[in-house]
């Protein structure tokens, strides 16, 4: 059974979802939902909480029919029509052109496509010729085309799956104001806690500990709170508990000792000792962080290891050539700032390339961690994965690594395209650590990644020892690094 929290839920309109003993498990040895039970009205909007690789985003593939349930039922208001917006463009999408993109979602051709694609387009913030290759544009403007996806077909219900993703400043607050206004039902994935607060009305919570999902009612912080609230409390009842548990026992023991009638003392000791037992709760566990972890930097490198004398940016719709010397040696960090599609990961994909305009000291090893992930084998399993990066690979020691990273049990032997992309991003973490980088390029790292894990992640880099660059549109998580320079490419 799911708990109901909080307050009473407001009345905004009917139930148009319900999810009634759901159950649902990828293969025999991993659950992911066990007789969940919640329901959502029309008109809210809800957060889908829950540690990486939890299964929130299984969650929407079953309201919206892409997977169906073991056991339960899934009820959906009669016509109910849902779209979502998911967490990356697949890759076969990358060759399709924006209208073709936004064509594809529909059943039938459209033929006035044209003005809904500009008009959804206006609501992201976003112009782009409709001709232009899905792939050419940048991280933060695929995020926004995946919005205006799902808003073109004008759904009842609208699932969101890390929004803001790759987006930056401009970015969010513009799909803050819209989701703000917006009318319909939405449920929302996300990391980011200022962002969900400022429009969140209820909480979905997935435990992957028990597979069950706990709603509450209220905005993100509050519900933060009551369950921090609640854990501290449950604890010190089961603490109390646990006290009158030990003396029970320890008298029971005392006077079976002494024979005769002191043993039939001694049984009602154990009897009450046991329902005490029974009267424990069942506390609901944290989500796990991963394990504090440093990036070992390659040995015997000095002097300048990466040179950039040009570069170019996007002004316009146009590339244009600046030249700047800027000289990375050992301890040197740098962020790359400026909005999205001005060419900030085209820069550090021109510099792992070795293109014209930078250049990496030869013997010089790259850690390089892609924001789309598309630099790991996504047919091999993370032990594979792992293994690759290294010339004598040892399973004992990539087990070490992989399990700081919560890549332990069946996740080990799982492939990668399996994972969930929280779990792709600690893959790359992990893989960074084998490596042992002379170095370190950093995509938007912050993607996908709980909440938990982001404070242990900025230590780390924060330790790292090489040369550094970094693009990240977080602003809490970049204030926690060591920064020794900032590029401002816009400017």
């Amino acid at each position: 059974m799911s708990s109901q929290q909080g307050k009473p839920s407001p009345q905004r309109g009917e139930v148009i979802v319900r999810f009634e003993g759901v159950s649902f498990e990828f293969g025999p040895r991993k659950p992911i939902l066990e007789k969940v039970d919640f329901s959502v009205r029309r008109g809210t909007k809800v957060t889908l909480m829950g540690q990486n690789g939890a299964g929130k985003s299984t969650i929407f593939k079953l309201m919206t029919g892409e997977m169906t349930p073991e056991d339960g039922q899934i009820h959906m208001s009669h016509g109910l029509t849902v779209a979502t917006a998911r967490q990356v463009i697949l890759r076969e999408d990358m060759t399709l052109t924006v209208r073709e993109f936004f064509q594809k979602v529909f059943d039938k051709k459209v033929y006035d496509i044209d003005p809904r694609i500009d008009k959804v387009l206006a609501v992201v913030n976003l112009t782009a010729d409709h001709e232009k290759k899905i792939g050419s544009f940048s991280g933060g403007q695929q995020a926004r085309l995946l919005l205006a996806q799902a808003l073109i077909q004008d759904s009842d219900l609208l699932l969101l799956d890390e929004p803001t993703n790759n987006l930056d400043k401009a970015g969010i607050e513009h799909l803050t104001k819209f989701l703000q206004g917006y009318k319909k039902t939405v449920i929302v994935i996300s990391h980011e806690a200022e962002f969900l607060n400022s429009f969140t009305q209820g909480v979905l919570y997935l435990d992957v500990n028990t597979h069950k999902v706990e709603q509450y009612v209220g905005n993100y912080l509050d519900v933060v709170k009551d369950i921090t609230v609640r854990i501290e409390k449950e604890n010190r009842k089961n603490a109390l508990l646990a006290k009158e548990i030990q003396e029970n026992k320890d008298k029971a023991n005392f006077f079976a000792n002494k024979g005769g009638q002191m043993r039939m003392v001694a049984k009602r000791m154990r009897e009450k000792a046991a329902e005490l037992e029974e009267a424990k709760v069942e506390v609901r566990k944290e989500d796990k962080a991963i394990r504090p972890f440093r990036i070992p930097f390659q040995e015997n490198l000095i002097g300048d290891i990466l040179v950039i004398n040009s570069f170019k940016v996007i002004k316009d719709h146009k590339a244009v050539e600046r030249k700047m010397k800027i000289v990375l040696r050992r301890n040197h960090h740098l962020l790359l700032a400026g909005p999205n599609g001005i060419g900030k990961s085209t820069l550090l994909q021109s510099i792992v390339n070795k293109e014209k305009g930078s250049t990496v000291t030869e013997g010089v090893t790259v850690g390089y961690y892609r924001q789309d992930f598309s630099n790991l084998d996504f047919d091999k399993t993370v032990y594979e994965e792992l293994a690759a990066v290294l010339d004598r690979p040892i399973e004992e020691d990539i087990r070490k690594v992989a399990a700081g990273f919560l890549l332990t049990g069946e996740i080990f032997h799982t492939k990668i395209g399996m994972l969930s992309e929280g779990q792709k991003g600690l893959v790359a973490f992990a893989r960074l650590v084998l490596l042992k980088p002379g170095l370190l390029i950093l995509d938007e790292p912050t993607n996908h990644i709980n909440f938990r894990h982001l404070p242990i992640i900025a230590k780390a880099l924060s330790a790292f020892e090489g040369p550094m660059i970094l693009v990240s549109h977080v602003p809490d998580f970049v204030s926690q690094i060591r920064i020794d320079e900032v590029l401002e490419l816009d400017k």
